[in-house]
C-alpha cells in the first residue's frame, strides 16, 4: 500500500494516501469532544485515524474503537497504531450500523460525517472520496441512532458539519434521544461567515443548548492563539 507518514508530534504518526487524509476539521472535533482519560470511545468513519490518533499526543482516553466501512482506511490506521505504539486503539472494519461490541458502554462516540446528502454536489471520481464526502453509508439519522444504542446514560455524540446541515443534526440527535448540549461555529476570521459546526449531544440529556464563543482561525493573516494551540500542542484550546 502506497502511504505516507505524516509526524503530528510526541512520537505520533498518521498514515496518508491520496484516498484517506485529513484535514483541520479534525482537529477540531478532537479539541472540541473534551474527552478524559477515564472515557471509552469510540469514532465512526475514521479514515486514516486522525482523530484516534491526535487523542494519543496528552493522556489519551482509556479505549478508542475506531470504525470505517472501507478497508484501505482500516489497513492505514493500523500502520499508524504500529508506529506510534497506540495500544487503546482498537481498529474495525465494518458498516457503522452494525457495530455491537459485546458489554461495552461508551462515554463518547464522535463523528466527522460526510459533508454532502448522497446525490448533490460534484460527485468524486475516486470511490474512497466519495463514501468520505457523501452519505452513501451513513446518514445524520443513522449516526446519531447508532450512538444511542453505544453511549451508556449521559454519555455524549459530537460531530461536525457545514452550517447549512445543522439543522438535520439537532433533529437527528433529538429523535435519537440525544439532547443537543454544546454549539460552537468556526470561521476563517471574525469577519468571515461560519464555515463549520462543531455540536454535542448527550444521551438522556436535558433541553438545554450552550452556545461556545466562535473559534476564530486567523486574525492579521496569522493564525489565532486558539488554533496555534490546536495544531502545535494539541492541548483544548
Amino acid at each position: 500500500m502506497d502511504f505516507t507518514q505524516e509526524p503530528i508530534g510526541n512520537e505520533i504518526y498518521v498514515c496518508t494516501s491520496k484516498e484517506h487524509r485529513f484535514g483541520t476539521d479534525a482537529f477540531l472535533l478532537t479539541n472540541f469532544s473534551h474527552y478524559k482519560q477515564k472515557d471509552k470511545v469510540c469514532e465512526f468513519g475514521t479514515g486514516c485515524g486522525i482523530i484516534p490518533l491526535l487523542m494519543q499526543k496528552q493522556k489519551p482516553p482509556a479505549l478508542i474503537y475506531a470504525i470505517d466501512i472501507q478497508e484501505q482506511a482500516i489497513e492505514q490506521l493500523k500502520a499508524g497504531i504500529a508506529l506510534s505504539h497506540a495500544e487503546n486503539i482498537i481498529p474495525v472494519c465494518c458498516d457503522l450500523k452494525h457495530f455491537r461490541p459485546a458489554g461495552t458502554e461508551f462515554d463518547l462516540v464522535l463523528c466527522n460525517p460526510p459533508y454532502q446528502p448522497c446525490g448533490s454536489g460534484i460527485e468524486s471520481e475516486m470511490e474512497a472520496q466519495r463514501i468520505a464526502r457523501q452519505e452513501i453509508f451513513c446518514t445524520p439519522e443513522e449516526i446519531c441512532t447508532q450512538a444511542k444504542k453505544l453511549l451508556k446514560s449521559g454519555g455524549r455524540l459530537c460531530v461536525c458539519g457545514k452550517p447549512e446541515w445543522l439543522p438535520e443534526y439537532i433533529c437527528a440527535m433529538r429523535n435519537a434521544g440525544t439532547e443537543p448540549k454544546r454549539l460552537q461555529f468556526v470561521s476563517k476570521t471574525a469577519e468571515d461567515k461560519p464555515w463549520l459546526f462543531l455540536l454535542e449531544g448527550r444521551k438522556d440529556g436535558k433541553k438545554f443548548l450552550q452556545m461556545e464563543k466562535p473559534f476564530i482561525m486567523y486574525k492579521n493573516h496569522q493564525l489565532t492563539e486558539q488554533a496555534e494551540a490546536l495544531y502545535q500542542k494539541g492541548k483544548h484550546a
